[in-house]
This record gives structure tokens, C-alpha cells and sequence, in this order.
């Protein structure tokens, strides 16, 4: 299955959000790709929402990973592994208690640990046109790294 969004503007995220939600509503985890800037930290804050994350959502950047709380007290794992030098560090980190725990997570620079993503993941490209800032998101549960 593939969805593609046209993002104007941040406002367009919301319905792209609800709707890869919604049709990928079996999944948990989901790889960001995009360059930096493209808007990554931006639309998992939104999908947060849509998923009513109580906690303030942030870039784990220097943490490499945050956990956020949803309403119903269900747990939100972010990753941020631009800083990895080696697949290794997420390991250690404990990344695959996350990822199998059945709970959702969102992860930017999805490259760095590529052989570590699971069978069952959902990959989310975050493309921009230089000139108009125009965001084209392409969302798909194929087995194709972006």
C-alpha cells in the first residue's frame, strides 16, 4: 500500500497524519527519511497529536530516544539516530525492546540502522521542492528504503 500527500503548508500535515494513522493502523513502527530540515521532528509531532501524546514532543537528537505518554497513559517511542556512528549503538540502547514492545515508534534517520528495522515497518519520505518549500510525503508499507 502507498499514500502521497501534497503539504502546502504545516496545517496539510494534520490530514496526512490522521490518514496514514488510519490505513496503517496495524503497524507500529514507522521510518522517517528525508534530508535534514525536510520537516522530519515536525510531522512526528504531529502524529503524536493525532495519537494524543500528552507529553511535549522534541527531537531526541542527543538522548537518541524520547518516550511520550498518551492520555491513555500508552507509551510513544521517538528516535533520532543521526548521531550513530554504527548499528551497534542502537543495540545498545536497547532499541529492539522498543520496537517489539507493540507500542508505537517514530524513527528520523532510519538509514543509520537499516539491517536493525523490523520485517513490519511502515517507511515515510518527507521530500521538498527547493523553490516553492512544498512538501511531498510518500508513505509505504513495501519493503522499500528511501
Amino acid at each position: 500500500m502507498q499514500l502521497k500527500f501534497v503539504c502546502e503548508n504545516v496545517h496539510s500535515l494534520d490530514s496526512a497524519a490522521t490518514q496514514i494513522l488510519t490505513t496503517f493502523s496495524k503497524h507500529r513502527v514507522f521510518a522517517l527519511f528525508g534530508k535534514m530540515g525536510a520537516g522530519k521532528t515536525t510531522f512526528i509531532k504531529t502524529l503524536c497529536h493525532k495519537l494524543h501524546v500528552k507529553d511535549v514532543v522534541n527531537s531526541p537528537t542527543f538522548a537518541i530516544v524520547n518516550e511520550y505518554l498518551t492520555l491513555k497513559g500508552e507509551s510513544v517511542f521517538h528516535f533520532d539516530f543521526y548521531r550513530l556512528k554504527k548499528e551497534t549503538e542502537a543495540i545498545d540502547i536497547g532499541y529492539e525492546e522498543y520496537v517489539y514492545s507493540g507500542n508505537y515508534c517514530f524513527i528520523e534517520w532510519p538509514e543509520m540502522i537499516e539491517n536493525l528495522l523490523p520485517e513490519n515497518f511502515v517507511s515515510i519520505n518527507i521530500q521538498v521542492d527547493e523553490e516553492t518549500d512544498v512538501r511531498t510525503i510518500i508513505c509505504s508499507d513495501e519493503k522499500i528504503l528511501m
